[in-house]
């Protein structure tokens, strides 16, 4: 299985792995397309909820973008402590590279409370790039 990036908060780890999309990119006319699969694992003591989702997408120029949604591809999964989620989404970019960040906005849904927890910095590496600056 190919390595993640990982990050921890509250107990809560999100790991995403990255897959360049070569059939569905065209670098002559400047698409590159990635997949990234995300798993979210509950080991805290608490029943939490994935409400919104908060990404920062950069491409190779320094150009950004924000994303905010209401949960992650059309739901907004409640786990357990000790339970997973797992989704695949994606993401276009005009340059052969950039990287993504962000948060998800959770509830402890016994204590009524909302809080975030960090998705970690990820490269998004084309073999069409000049070099790996990521």
């Amino acid at each position: 299985m190919t390595p993640g990036f990982q990050a921890t908060t509250a107990g809560i780890t999100v790991t995403v792995r990255v897959f360049y999309l070569a059939d569905q990119s065209d670098p002559e006319a400047a698409r590159f397309a990635w997949a990234y699969r995300v798993t979210i694992e509950n080991a805290s003591p608490l029943t939490v909820q994935l409400l919104r989702r908060t990404w920062h997408i950069t491409d190779a120029h320094g150009r950004s973008q924000h994303v905010h949604g209401e949960g992650v591809i059309g739901e907004t999964p409640v786990l357990e402590p000790g339970e997973s989620f797992e989704y695949t989404s994606g993401t276009p970019l005009s340059t052969p590279s950039g990287f993504m960040t962000g948060q998800y906005h959770m509830l402890a849904v016994d204590e009524d409370r909302q809080f975030d927890i960090a998705i970690p910095a990820f490269s998004l590496d084309s073999p069409h790039q000049n070099t790996r600056v990521h």
